[in-house]
């Protein structure tokens, strides 16, 4: 019986955001901070011709302006081919060009608006169709010259794309001989904007021993400082990555991006503190954004619905940069069948340069995407087969001994139970009243379902450490390196250890900030993984920790250490519980009634590794690329006006096989929120480009996301299969409530309005000219 999990908790930051006291980035002191501002593009593709920076270095204020004539090495998570600030050429619209470094924003202001740059344009490749064209005008000249910093991207020669990832498992062909009805569609997602309230921001100041400290609001401050070092030849020793609270991110916060800046910023002026603090214009345009994504996909079934072949090829939009968009692409690739089993896949992932803005992680890492190409498939052929769509789902559902399309065995423990989801959903969504309801005034009530798997997609060699310090009192300091980016991680982590030390969370203390100098090493806050990783560190370092207590305590108590157990901070003989000596009289050490004192202070140390995983088979996709998926079942149900074309959204519902839900509260509102992101994709989110390449809302007032009065009911359960590897069983959920909701909305529309629903948002605009025939 637990006591400190499976409970609703206070998150340990609660009290200081609500009151406003909780500190961002920006808001840490540095009174004598300059300034720093950039000059971006306002081309998608051009040769930079010059840069006259004479008159804008002479101005009130200004301390230093860089271009890309003074930074000699070239970016990149995966693939070294992006320069800070273009050099050369720019490839999209809004890419940083120059920068000025004032002793405030409005002297920055005035000198980048005098730096004159003549362009040459070059012909734009606005879409990945015509990134595809036979001779298409090149991004990337020197593709195959630029550095791969992982092994797995497999760039294409005198080409666009910059990857290529693909499955081959089982006979297709024997599926489609097998095979009694076919579907087939093409589906395009847009890019799109991660929206998190706090900008990119970034700071640096370089001390006068060496020391080269940077604040910033990073989910990756460890991985800044491995990339710091390599780009500036610093060791690593030399350098502090600090983060405090961070106000949102959803990926947008893992690509290095404002820290590089703000190091060349600090070096130009002699290492004087210097900040960059994006504008919303500049986060949304300027920093990397939402993959986009067109795929063409091909099921065959038997009558029965049982799926026998498929064929997939997706095209990632990564924008003028790789950045991590291979990993992307390698991610849907990984899970492209989704929650299903399906014998026979050929599937191809393509990772393609255009002239828009460079892509990054964003929450779902992907299967948002795959997700809803996929699912619209399943109820095309749902259709096609004169099934239930949920019908359809179940016969297919991945279950015990089955494969995974990188040919990794599934089990209850590693994937979890995806047929009871469907269950649960099915109920709680109401399916059974119908999935079309025809109601008066031109209304109609439908329901869609959508579905999701993911597996996490890590490096093989990702950590995690932990480290625990006790208190005179016996109370504990917990220090981990997970970023609190909003989902409570770290009061997770404290529910972890009081739950494995039998002791309440309120004594627990955990330190919010990161300091890349103090902090044990985690590999970064993403994936979902987090929970699971450091979540093992921290159950390491606890039986460190009591193993070290009780064996203090088996001196103390002068008995085995074999006979003690430990609980509301003591250690006590097991047989009789009133023999006991208090945390406070050993975390610090033993002392005799002599006064004499052996074995303190006691400090608990504990890691994770990601072990078993491996890279995929170039050839076939073969390998394992994550310790476990989180399967679930979600579903929309709208109400559809039709001769307005509009749609209200009445209610969504998630059911997710969480393994353990450790703070159900906080669960319920990741998921909901994830919900929420995912009706913004569906119904308005997206970069809209003209015909140059240009963005066109790079505002809130013109980006539409989900308002507060279309929020509809939501619902959410849980169902628990308890991954064995895990801490206490806990699957990680932090992205999924995202990832079948555009899916679930789209199917849901389709049968309403009786239109064929192939790309996103799905605006009345859309429908009508759907319904019409103007697409």
């Amino acid at each position: 019986m637990y006591t400190q999990l499976g409970q609703d908790m206070i998150r340990k930051e609660a009290w200081n955001k609500v009151t406003g006291a909780a500190d961002y980035t920006n808001d840490l002191p540095e009174p004598a901070a300059l300034c720093a501002k950039l000059l971006t593009s306002r081309y998608a593709h051009a040769h930079i011709v010059s840069i006259d920076t004479v008159k804008a270095s002479s101005m009130q204020g200004v301390k230093a302006i860089v271009t890309g004539k003074d930074v000699h090495f070239l970016c990149g998570a995966l693939l070294n081919d992006k320069p800070p600030l273009a050099k050369d050429k720019v490839r999209f619209f809004g890419e940083p060009v120059a920068m000025v470094i004032a002793d405030n924003e409005q002297h920055a202001k005035a000198a980048v608006n005098c730096i004159q740059v003549e362009y040459q344009a070059l012909p734009v490749v606005n879409s990945i169709v015509d990134a595809l064209k036979p001779n298409p005008t090149l991004i990337h000249e020197n593709l195959m010259n630029y550095k791969k910093m992982i092994d797995d991207v497999y760039p294409i020669e005198n080409s666009n794309i910059c990857s290529h990832h693909k499955i081959r498992k089982g006979d297709v062909q024997k599926g489609w001989a097998e095979s009694e009805v076919t579907v087939e569609g093409t589906l395009m997602l847009p890019q799109s904007d991660h929206a998190a309230m706090e900008t990119r921001t970034a700071r640096c100041k370089m001390q006068p021993d060496g020391r080269v400290v940077i604040q910033c609001s990073s989910q990756a401050p460890f991985a800044v400082k491995e990339l710091i070092s390599e780009y500036f030849k610093l060791p690593e020793g030399n350098i502090a990555v600090q983060v405090p609270l961070v106000g949102g991110s959803f990926g947008g916060k893992v690509a290095a991006e404002p820290e590089v800046l703000a190091v060349i910023a600090a070096k130009a002026v002699e290492g004087n503190c210097v900040k960059l603090v994006n504008t919303r214009e500049e986060d949304m345009v300027s920093f990397p954004c939402h993959m986009g994504v067109e795929a063409k996909i091909k099921l065959g079934a038997k009558k029965n619905g049982k799926i026998t072949a498929a064929e997939m090829i997706f095209h990632v939009d990564c924008g003028g940069y790789a950045e991590i968009a291979p990993k992307m692409a390698k991610a849907i690739l990984v899970d492209c069948t989704g929650p299903y089993h399906i014998e026979n896949i050929h599937c191809d992932c393509y990772t393609v340069y255009t002239n828009h803005p460079y892509t990054t992680s964003f929450r779902g890492f992907g299967h948002e995407s795959q997700a809803f190409c996929l699912e619209r498939m399943m109820d095309k052929l749902a259709a096609a087969l004169k099934m239930d769509p949920l019908q359809l789902r179940m016969v297919n559902a991945i279950k015990e001994d089955d494969f995974t399309p990188t040919q990794v065995k599934v089990t209850l423990s590693n994937t979890g139970n995806f047929a009871e989801c469907l269950n649960r959903l099915k109920t709680l969504i109401n399916w059974e009243e119908g999935t079309r309801i025809e109601q008066s005034n031109n209304l109609v009530r439908a329901k869609g379902i959508g579905c999701f798997y993911k597996t996490s997609d890590t490096p093989t060699d990702a950590a995690a450490s932990a480290i625990i310090i006790f208190n005179k009192d016996g109370s504990i300091h917990l220090n981990c390196g997970a970023v609190e980016c909003g989902p409570g991680m770290r009061t997770t982590a404290a529910q972890i250890l009081a739950e494995k030390m039998n002791m309440n969370i309120d004594r627990i203390h955990v330190k919010m900030e990161i300091d890349s100098e103090t902090t044990p090493k985690y590999w970064k806050t993403v994936a979902s993984m987090t929970t699971f990783m450091v979540g093992r560190a921290v159950l390491s370092a606890a039986d460190d920790a009591i193993r070290q207590l009780l064996s203090l305590g088996a001196i103390a108590l002068r008995c085995p250490p074999e006979d003690l157990e430990l609980g509301e901070e003591k250690v006590f003989v097991r047989s009789d519980p009133t023999m006991y000596v208090s945390f406070k009289h050993l975390v610090h050490g033993y002392k005799y009634p002599n006064g004499n004192a052996i074995t303190g202070p006691i400090i608990g140390r504990g890691s994770y590794i990601m072990n078993h995983l491996t890279l995929l088979d170039q050839e076939t996709g073969k390998g394992k690329a994550g310790p476990c998926w989180t399967v679930g079942a979600q579903a929309v149900e709208v109400e559809y006006d039709t001769k307005q074309h509009t749609y209200r959204i009445l209610r969504a519902a998630t059911v997710i096989d969480a393994g353990k839900v450790l703070n159900p509260k906080t669960a319920k509102g990741v998921v909901m929120g994830g919900m929420c992101m995912g009706l913004g994709l569906g119904t308005g989110e997206h970069f809209v480009y003209d015909d140059k390449g240009i963005i066109q809302d790079t505002s809130f007032r013109t980006y539409k996301m989900l308002r507060y009065g279309e929020v509809p009911e939501y619902l959410i359960d849980f169902v628990e299969t308890p991954h064995i590897e895990a801490p206490f069983g806990a699957r990680g959920i932090a992205e999924h409530g995202i990832i079948g909701i555009p899916a679930a909305l789209a199917n849901a529309l389709s049968l309403a309005a009786g239109v064929d629903i192939t790309e996103l948002p799905i605006t009345p605009e859309y429908l009508w000219k759907k319904k019409t025939g103007a697409l």
